[in-house]
């Protein structure tokens, strides 16, 4: 990982148009070749991002950018669409890389982990005709929670939260564009499965064509017996 705090402004242009203007920022390069941008707030989300797949390139200042003070250009280019984050560098306070090696992934909490072996057990709760392969399926980047085929035997990926949100929807688009690549698997779709879904969550995860599954716990459980309830 590449950790640089530096003095810049952000330019984010494709699907839609955003600018950050100059000001101390913290900028993340990831190995997986993603790229954030944070400031000193805002707790844990990135002010702008790009994710894989993508390639960066630190090329040299335009005259105009040069005399604005501008010393180092990167310019981040989405591999699959028009997307681009331009990165004006005007001064750098801390430059420096990390090998911070393999990740052994996420320890998921009780909830998270029963709702991931119910799932499993009934996986006809995704459709009729599903299949399960595996849980806990490895990738280069960490495990998905579920792979399964559907009626027609294509490949899902299902990630499964306890709350669902941007971030959730974000892992498991890294893990298809992986999954995708593998010939004996594409094409995989996906499945954003959890107990609540926030709305930003469903509307990122429609644009990119995942799938979201409420799922109801006690009803995973068999606890939920409607002949034993009054209303």
């Amino acid at each position: 990982m590449r950790v640089v705090i530096a003095r810049c402004s952000v330019d984010y242009t494709g699907r839609l148009t955003a600018h950050l203007p100059l000001a101390t920022r913290l900028l993340m390069v990831k190995a997986d070749g993603s790229v954030l941008v944070h400031s000193d707030g805002g707790s844990y989300k990135p002010l702008n991002w790009m994710s894989p797949p993508c390639a960066m390139a630190q090329v040299e200042p335009t005259e105009d950018e040069r005399e604005t003070g501008v010393v180092m250009t990167w310019s981040v280019q989405h591999a699959k669409s028009e997307d681009r984050l331009r990165v004006l560098i005007h001064e750098v306070l801390h430059d420096s890389s990390h090998d911070l090696g393999i990740d052994p992934g996420l320890v998921k909490d009780g909830v998270e982990a029963q709702l991931q072996a119910l799932l499993a057990e009934h996986i006809h709760t995704l459709g009729d005709g599903y299949s399960l392969v595996r849980r806990e399926y490895p990738t280069a980047i960490g495990p998905v929670d579920i792979v399964c085929r559907d009626a027609g035997g294509a490949t899902v990926a299902v990630e499964i939260k306890r709350r669902g949100d941007i971030d959730g929807v974000e892992q498991l688009t890294r893990y298809l564009e992986l999954l995708n690549r593998d010939p004996h698997l594409h094409p995989v779709s996906g499945v954003f499965a959890a107990q609540q879904i926030k709305p930003q969550a469903r509307v990122l995860a429609q644009d990119r064509g995942i799938r979201c599954v409420t799922l109801d716990y006690d009803a995973l459980r068999g606890i939920d017996d409607a002949t034993t309830r009054l209303f």
